[in-house]
């Protein structure tokens, strides 16, 4: 029974909420959509909690979730721990053989099965992989130039065990996902030469997404989402705008990459991609489910 001191009105407005959820329900029905979710959300309990909701309903309302993570943080604090010095060039984690080993034990192990223990926590059904399992991700090794401040001369950056992806191979996906489980995938790969590789994140994602040709691609990051050059949100984009945009200076630094994470998986036929605040409470269910979105919406055109 319920108590009869709740205000009827509280109750109105959550059938109601429920009702305008429904179109957007059934667009995503049978559909998969890859979470990258990462960031320093993945530090706060409160936040977890809600993401892992999230992902559950999602699963209980026929969509078919894939996650990704990160884990910079969590890898630079145990690096720290372990007393192995960390070298950064170009944005990327140079990852010698020390780095590798920890960077797998991080992201393959404690994070991806903290992720798999929140969903379960929330009724959901969870599997943690990396791309090694089942050869679903191979990757080659990432290659970089920089110029030389002395001598102006462009060099190339040896990374060390960072790559990319060079091929996905869904199988193994297809089958979790057959089995009604949560895939949470984390972004470490075999090379063709059985070497282990660092990928980033988002990249990982960007491949998964496009591999999957899923519906939507969602990277869940620190900040609102694609800001213009007076700091306000963009709340729609096309591939074009974003070129221009990286062209003029608007976009710059990180965001970079992500953008381009999100041109190459729309043109492996992902319908939309959306770059989000993962700290603001159930984003994932706000873009999803409500006509108001919670980030900036890319679409190929």
């Amino acid at each position: 029974m319920s108590d009869p001191s709740t205000p009827l009105p509280d109750v109105h407005v959550q059938a109601e909420v429920l009702v305008q959820a429904l179109p957007h329900m059934q667009r995503y029905d049978q559909q998969m959509v890859v979470i990258k979710y990462g960031g320093h959300a993945m530090g706060d309990r409160a936040a977890a909690e809600d993401f892992a909701e999230d992902v559950v309903l999602l699963e209980q309302a026929g969509i078919k979730p894939v996650v990704v993570h990160g884990g910079g943080p969590q890898i630079g604090k145990m690096l720290e721990k372990l007393g192995i010095k960390s070298e950064f060039k170009g944005g990327l984690r140079v990852t010698d053989e020390a780095t590798v080993e920890v960077v797998e034990m991080v992201l393959a192990g404690s994070i991806n099965k903290q992720i798999v223990g929140w969903i379960g926590a929330e009724g959901g059904k969870a599997v943690g992989l990396s791309g090694k399992d089942g050869n679903m991700v191979v990757a080659r090794k990432v290659t970089r130039t920089a110029v030389d401040p002395d001598s102006n001369i462009e060099k190339v950056v040896d990374l060390g065990f960072v790559g990319e992806p060079e091929q996905v191979n869904r199988e193994v996906l297809d089958q979790v996902l057959q089995a009604e489980l949560i895939p949470v995938l984390a972004p470490v790969a075999i090379g063709q030469d059985g070497q282990t590789y660092n990928v980033n994140a988002d990249t990982f994602a960007g491949a998964i997404a496009g591999a999957l040709t899923a519906k939507r691609l969602l990277l869940l990051t620190d900040v609102p989402g694609v800001l213009d050059k007076n700091k306000n949100l963009i709340p729609e984009m096309t591939i074009e705008d974003c070129r221009r945009l990286i062209a003029d200076g608007t976009i710059t630094d990180g965001m970079i990459p992500k953008i381009e994470t999100c041109i190459y998986a729309l043109e492996r036929g992902v319908e939309a991609v959306v770059i989000l605040d993962g700290k603001v409470p159930h984003a994932v269910l706000l873009e999803l489910f409500t006509d108001h979105g919670a980030g900036t919406l890319i679409r190929r055109g």
